[in-house]
């Protein structure tokens, strides 16, 4: 037998009502939606008014430090034996379209750099960036880590391309080069 005083302590079995949520709950998430809703088109709208032309400018050194400096490292001395260097380089201070040849087509096979013989392959990235960015990388190269030789443009890189158009592969190495910088 249970004892009636025992079932009086014990509380009812909870259960579950069926209440709404209150009015000025609703209204608070409306208003708060509200805001955010506006607080998005004003920064957007103020974002898209601040952000500078990227077109306008391209950056030779950011180019460099994604795409070259893993090879020729962020000093331009590349690695001995293995990349040549870009520092005080003949083939970065010299004709600057035998320069942009070489970063449009890349260059395969012997090459003497600051009298060490190097026999490797570097990529051409013509197919990767714009004369813009072409004349960008150029021109980083050519004024950094001590070198000093004028800039190089988009006009001169879109007429190195042009005349280059039909060609499929990189430069087979320093012969095929210099004869290039020399017509």
């Amino acid at each position: 037998m249970i004892d009636n005083n025992l079932r009086q302590r014990e509380k009812p079995e909870p259960s579950e009502s069926n209440a709404s949520i209150p009015w000025y709950i609703w209204t608070l998430v409306f208003f708060a939606v509200l805001w955010g809703v506006g607080y998005l088109s004003t920064a957007t709208l103020e974002r898209d008014l601040s952000m500078p032309d990227m077109s306008a400018t391209v950056d030779g050194g950011q180019i460099y430090a994604g795409n070259c400096a893993a090879c020729h490292q962020g000093s331009g001395a590349g690695l001995p034996g293995m990349f040549p260097p870009l520092a005080n380089s003949e083939w970065v201070l010299g004709d600057p379209e035998v320069l942009v040849q070489i970063l449009l087509h890349g260059v395969t096979g012997e090459m003497e750099v600051a009298g060490v013989t190097y026999n490797g392959m570097m990529p051409g990235f013509g197919g990767q960036f714009d004369d813009a960015q072409v004349a960008a990388v150029a021109s980083y190269i050519r004024n950094s880590w001590g070198n000093g030789a004028e800039a190089v443009t988009a006009e001169q890189v879109a007429a190195a391309r042009a005349a280059t158009a039909d060609r499929q592969g990189p430069w087979q190495g320093q012969a095929e080069l210099q004869a290039l910088g020399s017509h």
